[in-house]
């Protein structure tokens, strides 16, 4: 598959490539380097990206629903507004990224290091976040309803309710 004059397969090199609105719904991009990538608004729903390097990328707006990030480095990515309702983030690597307003609703966060994330206005509700590292993580404004939160470390966490209009 090819996609901007990218070649999409798994353990690709694809780093600071522009892949702004592409679609790559479904694409298996396992262990693929997205390091500073540009996702902007991409179309990722059900994209394999078990073990990939996104340390940096650009996923602002991206669709991720379903998508497999098991064991993804997603460290200090910009993930604004992106969907990942119920997608499996298990071991993951979230530190220090950007998922203000992000849809984590039933997504798998198990193991997960959230360390000092921005998960403002988040919805991880039915999250699975056992044993998630959540230390210094800011969570104003997020729904946390029905999340489990089981043996998960919230030193320093940022706790604020969100507000009832």
């Amino acid at each position: 598959m090819n996609v901007n004059g990218y070649e999409i397969k798994p353990f690709t090199n694809l780093a600071g490539a522009d892949l702004e609105g592409a679609d790559l719904a479904g694409a298996n991009l396992k262990g693929a380097d997205l390091w500073i990538a540009n996702l902007v608004g991409a179309n990722l729903r059900g994209a394999k990206l078990v073990g990939a390097n996104l340390r940096g990328a650009n996923l602002k707006g991206a669709k991720l629903r379903g998508a497999d990030l098991t064991g993804a480095d997603l460290y200090g990515a910009n993930l604004r507004y992106v969907n990942l309702a119920g997608a499996d983030l298990k071991g993951a690597v979230l530190e220090g990224a950007d998922l203000y307003g992000a849809n984590l609703r039933g997504a798998v966060l198990v193991d997960t290091d959230l360390t000092g994330a921005v998960l403002w206005s988040a919805n991880l509700r039915y999250a699975n976040l056992r044993g998630a590292d959540l230390e210094g993580a800011d969570l104003k404004g997020t729904d946390l309803e029905d999340a489990d939160l089981k043996g998960a470390n919230l030193e320093g966490t940022i706790l604020e309710k969100k507000e009832e209009p």
